[in-house]
Parts: C-alpha cells; sequence; structure tokens
C-alpha cells in the first residue's frame, strides 16, 4: 500500500522521469525489470542513474540529453534513486566495484562497465563540460 509521501514524491518526480523517457530512455523500475535488461543487453548501454537533486536536474539530465543528440548507443535505460531503491540496488549490483552515487552515469558493453561518470564528476561542473566528456566517452566506446 502506498502512503501519502510515496505517493506525494511520485507527483513531484514525475517529470524528472519523463525527461529521460522522453530522450528515448525506458525506466526500469523494479530488479525484475534490470535483471531482464542485462540479461539480454548487447553492445553499449548508458545507465544513468536518476536523482531529484538539483546537480541532476541543471546537469545530469540536460548533459545526457545533448551527448545521446550527437551520440547514440545501442541501448538507453535508467533507474531512479531513491525512488526505485530495489531496482536501482539491482542495477549498482553490476557495477559492485563503484561506490553507490546519484546521479551518475555508467557505459557498459555487453552488459560489462566500460566507464562511470559519479556525481562528483557532475555536480558543480558546468553542463557543458560533462557534455563533452559523456560524448568523448560516447565516441569512443560506440566506435569501438
Amino acid at each position: 500500500m502506498m502512503n501519502a509521501y510515496d505517493e506525494y514524491m511520485r507527483g513531484i518526480v514525475q517529470p524528472m522521469r519523463q525527461e529521460l523517457v522522453d530522450a528515448g530512455f525506458s525506466e526500469l523500475t523494479t530488479p525484475e525489470d534490470v535483471n531482464e535488461f542485462m540479461a539480454t543487453a548487447k553492445g553499449v548501454s548508458l545507465v544513468v542513474i536518476n536523482s531529484v537533486c538539483g546537480c541532476a536536474a541543471g546537469l545530469a539530465r540536460p548533459a545526457v540529453r545533448e551527448a545521446i543528440a550527437e551520440v547514440k548507443p545501442d541501448h538507453l535505460v535508467t533507474v531512479f534513486a531513491g525512488q526505485d531503491r530495489e531496482a536501482t540496488a539491482a542495477m549498482r549490483g553490476y557495477f559492485e566495484e563503484v561506490p553507490p552515487s546519484s546521479p551518475s552515469i555508467a557505459i557498459l558493453r555487453d552488459g560489462q562497465l566500460e566507464y562511470f561518470i559519479p556525481r562528483d564528476q557532475i555536480e558543480g561542473h558546468p553542463v557543458e563540460q560533462i557534455t563533452d566528456h559523456l560524448t568523448g566517452v560516447l565516441k569512443q566506446t560506440c566506435a569501438e
């Protein structure tokens, strides 16, 4: 049963979710969604660990949208930290060597972590710098 707080938060974060969905991302909201995706993902996947914080809204999501306009990997998926906790934990389980961080961006090849951009490389950096960083990594990874 959903309590009033959970309902309120779902309404608040819906535009934050929709921003990535509108950019072509598939939301993985349960551990089953994550495991099914990871079992079948071939090629390059861009995983955004979304969040409600200001650096996600003002930096991470805009940078991701700009980067994929230039270089589009095979798969675009997102989990929402703090909202879909079990799905986020399941995704993070595929790259346990990286400390949890949100927002963050992972680039996977055939389900294996190739590159990770943690929150500390997002927060406090200009959106153009994050976009250039991600675009460069995607160009290199998608070209291999």
